[in-house]
């Protein structure tokens, strides 16, 4: 009971109000406020009065755009880095270890036959442009022109700047073009066309500052077509075998072999070994930092069995990456050079980013959209593992297959000139397209923890003149068990992979403004412009309230004025008080003795005492009639 009666009053306070109109809130809260400024707009004589006002609205206004500013570089959401060096055992780095030239030249000649006679006839008549004086026409047997036909190589002509000349190097007659413009200052420049057909004028042109960046440019991408139609085990056995390429291995003081290092293939490299990958066992420690507790490698690259167009650099490549991850040699790895020893001291830097709003950065990949084919290798995410597969997967939806250099999803097959004829000017397309290049630098994201490896790199001749017959002579017969010496200086290859030093650099980032941050800041230009602090604020809040209050009390009687307004024009006389009713009452013969002569619906009902008609009683309807005084309740 007593809490409904708490209800009731609750009620009966909400229909009230505050019992202020506006002008009586807003003295009031100038009156009482603890803010600085309002009080003296009230007290004041008319003229100061008015320059209160002016500076309380001057300063209101400048806090509020000092508001603004603060919370705005809150919802940026900056970051600070930190420099912090530290000591400690290290894992050490996998190194994966790969020739520059990806197959033995003895194992690939048959399949490429055709294309270097091609591009040997085409070396000729670059080098002797005038008709007539090439030779092609002689040779037996005939070249076959089905290659060159779907991807040809053009010469500019520039000795008239105005109206440079093409020509086609396997046609005799010139054709002039001025829509075609050279890229530097030569008189002959090489030229790359795809055509999305034989004869057709759909084509694509990649313009070459020198013959010989074209033309080994055109080998790579008429060698992709022929050994993407070789299946991967074939192409393993005729690259370069970890037995034939890695003589001697020593790790710290403990003899290791290429049984220590695992083989997989790179489209770029061919067969690939890395050291300390970390897939089947623990990665290995590096006891202390120096030359002498790190890697030692003697590889040897049989540079005499090198493809002539297909690699023009010569060693070894070579990467230091984290465990589980995939070597990107392309992108990251270096050179060795033969007949050197090349000694890499390394260094490492752990970074450490802020996720998500500070940075837009993953842990793992399953956040990105973009499916990462070289999950198939059991590797950990990595951007440049996201780019290619971006790639490739833009590469399958508009060409229909895949390229060579990259993993293919389930069910598609790489591109090859004799399957998908066009695709050479598809991914011509493709590769110069800003748009989709943009959408997959858009798609994918850094990792958010990443370790980096610095290495200072220094060289020198390996071996000397006075050591290199006795270790050149150890080495063959180590390898191949013969006293003749099977290697030399152009192939041997020494190189030491250690730590510097054990100090290592973690940079991390931290959040440059936090809550505390914001809030303090908030609360310091609040007190700094009008002396006020949060009590002063929960003042305001609630003359807001209190405002709102009068407000909806105002609107609900405002309505319901307007619906008396609509009865009263729909009954325009004025009803009958009480008095009128109880005259009325009377006037209908309540003591008319000739009851029965009377109407049946002007009969009155009898007297108390008497007994009841026979006929029905009268219904009367009570009146509600609220009381002045439950109005006031």
């Amino acid at each position: 009971m007593n809490l409904r009666k708490y209800f009731i009053r609750a009620l009966h306070r909400l229909q009230k109000g505050p019992g202020y109109t506006y002008k009586e809130l807003l003295v009031w809260y100038c009156d009482n406020t603890n803010t600085h400024g309002p009080k003296r707009i009230i007290k004041e004589g008319p003229k100061k009065k008015l320059i209160w006002f002016f500076l309380t609205l001057l300063f209101a206004s400048l806090v509020f755009w000092q508001w603004g500013i603060l919370i705005n570089t809150y919802l940026s959401y900056n970051v600070t880095s930190s420099l912090s060096i530290g000591f400690k055992t290290m894992k050490f780095p996998a190194v994966t270890v790969c020739n520059a030239n990806p197959f033995k030249y003895s194992e690939v000649k048959h399949l490429l036959k055709e294309l270097d006679r091609l591009i040997e006839a085409a070396l000729e008549r670059i080098l002797q442009p005038t008709p007539g004086n090439s030779s092609e026409k002689s040779l037996t047997p005939p070249l076959n022109l089905e290659l060159w036909h779907q991807i040809p190589l053009v010469l500019i002509d520039e000795h008239d700047k105005d109206n440079p000349v093409i020509l086609d190097i396997f046609e005799s007659n010139q054709a002039a073009g001025g829509n075609h413009t050279s890229v530097g200052n030569k008189t002959a420049d090489g030229n790359q066309t795809a055509c999305s057909h034989q004869g057709s004028d759909n084509c694509t042109y990649r313009n070459f500052t020198s013959a010989a960046q074209a033309v080994t440019e055109w080998y790579i991408l008429q060698s992709t077509s022929i050994l993407s139609k070789v299946p991967l085990q074939e192409r393993i056995r005729m690259g370069y075998q970890a037995e034939d390429m890695i003589l001697a291995c020593l790790y710290g003081a403990e003899p290791c072999n290429y049984k220590n290092f695992t083989q997989i293939y790179h489209p770029d490299h061919g067969n690939c070994y890395i050291f300390n990958w970390g897939m089947d066992e623990e990665a290995l420690n590096s006891s202390n930092p120096g030359a002498e507790f790190g890697l030692k490698l003697i590889l040897d690259i049989s540079q005499q069995d090198y493809i002539p167009y297909l690699s023009s650099a010569a060693g070894a490549r070579l990467m230091l990456h984290q465990q589980k991850s995939f070597p990107f040699l392309k992108d990251q790895g270096i050179y060795a050079m033969a007949g050197t020893e090349t000694s890499i001291g390394v260094l490492v830097d752990e970074l450490e980013r802020m996720g998500y709003p500070y940075s837009d950065c993953t842990m793992n990949g399953s956040d990105v959209p973009v499916k990462n084919l070289y999950s198939q290798y059991n590797t950990s995410y990595s951007i440049q593992a996201c780019l290619r597969s971006c790639f490739q997967n833009h590469m399958i939806e508009t060409c229909g297959c895949g390229h060579y250099m990259f993993p293919l999803p389930e069910g598609v097959n790489y591109c090859n000139n004799e399957d998908n004829p066009g695709w050479a000017y598809c991914y011509s397309s493709l590769r110069s397209s800003i748009r989709h290049r943009q959408i997959c630098i858009d798609s994918c994201k850094e990792t958010c923890n990443d370790t980096q490896y610095k290495m200072t790199i220094s060289m020198a001749d390996w071996p000397s003149e006075a050591s290199e017959d006795w270790i050149f002579h150890i080495l063959s017969y180590e390898r191949d068990m013969s006293t003749n010496v099977t290697l030399d200086r152009n192939g041997i290859i020494k190189l030491n992979i250690y730590f510097q030093e054990y100090n290592y650099r973690t940079i991390s980032e931290s959040a440059a403004t936090t809550i505390v941050w914001l809030l303090s800041s908030l609360g310091g230009q609040f007190g700094f412009w009008m002396g006020g602090s949060v009590l002063c604020l929960i003042e305001f809040g609630e003359i807001i309230i209190d405002s709102l209050w009068i407000t909806i009390i105002n609107i609900i009687s405002w309505c319901k004025g307007l619906k008396q307004k609509r009865a009263r024009a729909q009954y325009p006389d004025v009803p009958p008080t009480v008095s009128e009713l109880v005259e009325a009452h009377t006037n209908l013969g309540f003591q008319h003795e000739d009851a029965g002569t009377l109407p049946r619906d002007q009969v009155l009902p009898p007297e108390p005492g008497t007994p009841p008609p026979n006929y029905d009683s009268l219904r009367v309807q009570p009146l509600d009639i609220l009381s002045p005084d439950s109005d006031a309740e």
